[in-house]
């Protein structure tokens, strides 16, 4: 595979794109064009467009990189043409026909339950008083209540939204692990990309690794741009 120039990142929900700031600053100062993508998370027929239209601007090939439910995202918009390679950074991996909302119906004895409230006029949001050791335990404590006071809401259609055509059929994919993410239990994320045929790394980190190890995020999806099969 050609080394690729260009990186699409998606955030997941309840966050806005400005999380990747980190992994953005260590890409181009590797010579990377970013780009990052304030889907709305009001549904998944809206995100995977407002990616779309990220996409149809590159000048060549990307790696597209979804974090948590923008796992699901571009599991869907890898379809496009200009996507070569998708990179899952502690996210849903979801095969056809399923959603968020389907991956997380049965969680297994002992897992996690994320403390999401329920809805409130279609939206979701996380406790807040519940949010750091949820989604943010290695995140700075001052970072993490900005987080939690800062919650984009999520759309329960987006929640519920179904991949029609799993783009990790037909391209290849790499997936990084969050070992102590409380949100999607590590051995969900471990089936899922074992499932995709993801090329897996690992690494300590809570379900906001993209904020808390940047580096590490960043190196995984170098590699994808690089088309190789190492660990981070």
């Amino acid at each position: 595979m050609a080394t690729i120039r260009n990186i699409v990142l998606v955030h997941g929900g309840f966050v806005d794109g400005s999380g990747w700031q980190g992994v953005y600053d260590h890409l181009t100062a590797d010579g990377y064009r970013v780009a990052v993508v304030q889907n709305p998370t009001l549904s998944l027929a809206g995100d995977v467009a407002a990616t779309h239209q990220i996409l149809d601007t590159l000048d060549g090939p990307a790696v597209l990189v979804g974090h948590s439910y923008g796992g699901v995202v571009i599991t869907e918009a890898g379809n496009h043409p200009n996507v070569a390679a998708l990179a899952y950074i502690t996210a849903f991996a979801p095969d056809k026909g399923e959603s968020v909302s389907s991956l997380i119906a049965d969680p297994p004895p002992g897992a996690p339950v994320p403390p999401i409230l329920p809805p409130r006029d279609g939206f979701l949001f996380l406790d807040r008083d519940k949010f750091a050791a949820s989604f943010a335990g290695d995140v700075p404590g001052k970072l993490a209540a900005f987080m939690a006071d800062s919650q984009v809401p999520w759309g329960v259609e987006a929640l519920e939204g179904a991949v029609s055509e799993p783009a990790w059929q037909s391209k290849p994919s790499w997936y990084l692990v969050a070992a102590d993410d409380h949100m999607i239990p590590p051995p969900a994320q471990r089936a899922m990309s074992e499932r995709a045929g993801a090329t897996v790394s690992e690494t300590p980190g809570s379900h906001a690794v993209y904020v808390s190890r940047p580096a590490v995020v960043a190196a995984v999806i170098t590699q994808a741009a690089q088309g190789l099969n190492g660990q981070a």
